[in-house]
């Protein structure tokens, strides 16, 4: 069969401090044309979900791996889930800190008997498996962090209620994503993330949930945009399920997509299902993916600002 490939770097309100449509464009289809090499020579959808995840959180300009927001008290904590469609096996590590790259965790719990790990847990598994320790901490996001806690402190000077408004901010938006068709047919979807930066400490993604990354044999879906939107409207598995009840995948994203929208929800997401169909939805104004239909790559960093699903056929 003929693979394709749909790959995200998270939505948000603009392209600010990624460096603009083209630089983004060119990390995204940089991973695209690695991993779909990959994919026509026969890897896994699970492989090259994985080899996805890794080149997306080893790029600096994406909120997951290497340059991951800080939290609130100044820690980086990562997580990330993997999910193999053909198996409907879902793994995940949640707030694991000093590793380069957290999807590697998620493969690994994928032959586990404890598939989902959280920060100590995690961190032992680091150590188990002999992961070097990585520091993804980059001077962009030390400065973003310094200037919130600033600007925090200010506003509780001036009594203020001092939160993060999520609005102005792509990187509380900040997700990477995968998803893949392989030459077999099977599908796998991996999503990656550094959160949404100075929240409250021991909080959860929905990266690491279903809720955010969701596969089996007709669909596959990863998520972006503000986690507890996506928990809340349990997209991922929302639009697989409604695939595997008979709709077809543009139908249940346009459904689901209606319904965030009327919910008042920022989110956007990518997906693939058992055709080969290649589809995308968001209701923020910006959503950062490409993907290869098996002739071409293209992209969404461009659409109108406007509610959008869009398919780039089968």
């Amino acid at each position: 069969m003929q693979p394709k490939l749909i790959i995200h770097g998270g939505a948000g309100s603009s392209l600010k401090g990624k460096g603009g449509v083209e630089a983004v464009r060119q990390s995204l289809y940089k991973v695209l044309e690695e991993v779909y090499a990959l994919l026509i020579s026969g890897v896994s959808a699970t492989e090259a979900v994985v080899r996805g995840c890794q080149l997306l959180e080893d790029d600096p300009r994406f909120n997951a791996g290497t340059g991951s927001v800080l939290q609130s008290d100044g820690q980086i904590r990562m997580s990330a889930s993997l999910m193999d469609g053909a198996s409907q096996s879902f793994s995940g590590v949640i707030n694991v800190t000093r590793i380069q790259n957290p999807i590697n965790l998620a493969q690994f719990l994928q032959s586990s008997s404890d598939r989902v790990l959280s920060d100590f847990g995690a961190s032992e598994l680091t150590r188990e498996l002999q992961l070097p320790s990585y520091n993804p901490l980059t001077d962009l996001r030390l400065e973003e962090w310094l200037q919130e806690r600033q600007d925090n402190f200010k506003k509780t000077m001036a009594g203020v209620v001092a939160e993060k408004e999520l609005v102005e901010s792509s990187a509380g938006r900040g997700t990477i994503g995968v998803v893949a068709f392989d030459t077999d047919g099977r599908i796998a979807a991996g999503t990656s993330t550094g959160g949404k930066g100075f929240e409250r400490i021991g909080r959860v993604s929905d990266s690491a949930m279903p809720a955010g990354n969701y596969a089996t044999q007709y669909a596959g879906v990863s998520c972006t945009g503000v986690g507890e939107d996506i928990i809340d409207e349990c997209l991922a598995p929302r639009i697989v399920i409604r695939v595997t009840d008979g709709m077809s995948l543009i139908e249940a994203m346009q459904r689901s997509f209606h319904e965030a929208s009327a919910n008042k929800r920022d989110l956007g997401a990518i997906a693939l299902d058992a055709n080969g169909t290649i589809a995308w939805g968001k209701t923020s104004e910006v959503l950062l993916a490409a993907y290869h239909n098996g002739e071409k790559m293209n992209d969404t960093l461009e659409l109108s600002e406007e509610s959008i699903v869009g398919v780039a056929g089968s």
